[in-house]
């Protein structure tokens, strides 16, 4: 069988990822309580679509990192109640998650975690600010996809690429953020990838799908702005390199096209 039909792909909002098979999923940076972000990013451009877990089906949900936008503590606190369900994170911020009320499964960098028809490993991502910030690794039957949550353009991609690649998809933020917060010298430098350092890293992952995630959702100038048409410049500088690039819209299912089988797959 092949990897659409054996495992779905579905984008959630903001920077949220799914991929499910079977009775089993994995959701990535999922958001669904804004009130946290009001003060900085603003609220939410329209209504958010629900991730509820149908009926009998687990849920184990990985963060990248601490940002609100990214780590939903009230929706984390619910899925690690839930018997048969988990959370994932990397290692130093475990604690953090524990003194808030979540329970979470630690992973070092590079460490392979198996459970179900999935495997997860973190690997290295940048945050603008300097915090604790990964890229997940998704393994199912016959698909590999990578997530990055809001990272900047860093030179770890080639090590990645090495290490882990190629991708079947990658999931890649294409906002280009500015920035302005207290604390924060203000400075012109994107705070997350623009439409085209995505499709450049894209190209160096070599993964057969590009999807844009964290974008058109929130924009609050002059303490958080999108860049111009980010949307279209991805897809035109995808089409320029040969990418194939998709941008679906908030709860819609992700098309993509497989490249390669997950190790150990069938």
């Amino acid at each position: 069988m092949t990897a659409e039909r054996t495992v779905t792909l579905r984008r959630l909002a903001w920077a949220g990822v799914e991929v499910r098979a079977g009775n089993v999923r994995v959701v990535v940076d999922a958001l669904q309580n804004t009130a946290d972000l009001a003060g900085f990013q603003g609220a939410p451009r329209r209504p958010m679509p629900g991730i509820e877990a149908p009926p009998g089906v687990r849920t184990h949900a990985f963060i990248t990192h601490l940002h609100p936008d990214h780590y939903d503590r009230k929706l984390l606190a619910g899925i690690a109640a839930d018997e048969g369900s988990s959370v994932g994170c990397h290692t130093p911020i475990v604690d953090v998650l524990a003194e808030a009320g979540v329970p979470a499964v630690p992973q070092e960098l590079g460490e392979r975690r198996e459970f179900g028809p999935f495997a997860t490993i973190p690997v290295a991502s940048h945050d603008w600010r300097g915090d604790d910030q990964v890229a997940w690794i998704v393994e199912a039957p016959g698909l590999r996809v990578i997530h990055f949550g809001d990272t900047i353009w860093h030179g770890r991609w080639w090590q990645i690429a090495r290490d882990h690649g190629p991708f079947d998809v990658a999931f890649l933020p294409i906002a280009g953020v500015l920035t302005r917060r207290d604390g924060f010298t203000p400075t012109n430098q994107p705070a997350t990838l623009t439409p085209e350092q995505a499709v450049e890293a894209a190209v160096v992952l070599e993964a057969s799908t590009a999807c844009a995630i964290h974008y058109d959702l929130f924009n609050n100038p002059p303490y958080y702005t999108e860049q111009h048409d980010v949307r279209g410049r991805f897809l035109r500088a995808a089409h320029a390199r040969g990418i194939h690039a998709v941008a679906p819209d908030d709860g819609e299912p992700v098309p993509f096209r497989p490249l390669v089988a997950a190790p150990g797959a069938a």
